[in-house]
């Protein structure tokens, strides 16, 4: 069923001056209906009831699947996008995979944990070009030993939009794996030229916490090891009588049964997405971002985040003299502004429900800031 943006903006219930999505998205309507409604049914118990809920399963995979183009059959549910990240990490086989270490620590725990437990890969830091991890810093850092890169869609400190295609064309046929937890569902990417994508459903999608999913190429499917592999992840039709070898699909990287009801919730937000469609959202969402740059300038608050449409996503940073944080972080507080406030800058990020009062209290921060300052 198609929706209109408007349809979805309504989809948001949260209070005006909400502006943190990068940190979690107050779960959606529609996620918090279906939540209801499947606890009612495994509160009730239904004859059959709590059986059919194990088609959550395939429903969620269906509805990644229509976002990254990844088929069904190569996604693979997660409570968390840090634990798809650790699948990926431990299941490298040698070599060296090149990383950020200004990356959130999801990934560099990960590089490095798996490093120290497997000790067949090594972590290798990339220079990055001011913490923006571009495609020519990568060709420049590359080795014969390379044979992973590991990133962020959008950077969580800047809110750089990576170049996944071009990355993709300057490392061949390396494995690529994909932190894409602060863009999926609101950026268009080409998820299909990397080999892992990882998300969970707590930020931009609204689904809550204890949402996620891995999703793997064939070739990843083919060359990572799957160390955590649960009963779930083996060929052997519910057999309790042995230990089955890894399933030669996603389905490996599977630990134990997932949570109906996380699945069931995940999933309705990833249907309303689809329904009125990423290129729809992205707009409304940059739509935002230049009002927020538009206030800014007013205000004369430097941006530290890039303003090209092609290197950002939801985020704006802030980033005013040291001596001058603590009045804006202050002022956004005062004004009922929910902002992600760091050591040195003030991260806002705008969705496509942002509404028209939000940015009235935002300008309402910015005019007190301002007189302050």
């Amino acid at each position: 069923m198609t929706t209109t943006i408007d349809e979805f903006a309504r989809t948001f219930t949260e209070e005006s001056g909400y502006l943190d999505y990068g940190r979690v998205g107050p779960i959606s309507a529609t996620a918090l209906a279906e939540t209801l409604g499947q606890y009612e049914i495994l509160a009730k118990a239904r004859f059959g009831s709590i059986g059919r809920m194990q088609a959550e399963d395939q429903r969620v995979r269906d509805a990644v699947s229509a976002l990254t183009r990844f088929p069904s059959d190569q996604v693979v549910f997660q409570p968390t996008a840090s634990i798809g990240l650790m699948h990926a990490a431990f299941g490298l086989t040698g070599g060296e995979v090149l990383l950020s270490a200004a990356e959130f620590p999801s990934i560099t725990y990960a590089a490095v944990r798996a490093s120290q437990a497997m000790r067949v890969v090594t972590p290798t830091w990339l220079e990055t070009d001011h913490q923006r991890v571009t495609p020519a810093r990568i060709r420049e850092q590359l080795t014969p030993n390379t044979t992973a890169v590991m990133v962020s869609l959008v950077d969580s400190r800047t809110g750089y939009l990576a170049d996944i295609d071009g990355i993709r064309q300057v490392i061949g046929d390396r494995l690529l794996i994909v932190d894409a937890i602060q863009g999926f569902g609101v950026v268009d990417a080409p998820f299909e030229v990397a080999d892992i994508v990882v998300s969970g459903g707590q930020k931009w999608t609204r689904a809550g916490w204890g949402t996620g999913f891995l999703a793997a190429s064939e070739r990843a499917i083919e060359h990572l090891t799957p160390v955590f592999s649960g009963w779930t992840g083996a060929d052997l039709d519910g057999s309790w009588d042995e230990v089955g070898e890894p399933s030669n699909s996603t389905r490996a990287f599977s630990i134990s049964n997932p949570d109906p009801i996380a699945q069931a919730r995940f999933a309705a937000a990833l249907e309303d997405i689809a329904a009125v469609g990423v290129p729809a959202i992205s707009t409304a969402i940059g739509d935002g971002v230049e009002r927020v740059f538009e206030l800014a300038d007013e205000y004369a608050i430097p941006v530290a985040s890039s303003r090209n449409a092609a290197e950002r996503a939801g985020m704006v940073v802030l980033e005013p003299l040291p001596e001058q944080l603590t009045a804006l972080s202050a002022s956004l507080f005062n004004h009922g502004i929910t902002a992600s406030i760091r050591a040195t800058n003030v991260r806002l990020s705008v969705h496509a429900g942002t509404t028209e009062e939000t940015f009235d209290m935002l300008r309402g921060a910015f005019t007190s800031y301002a007189s302050a300052s």
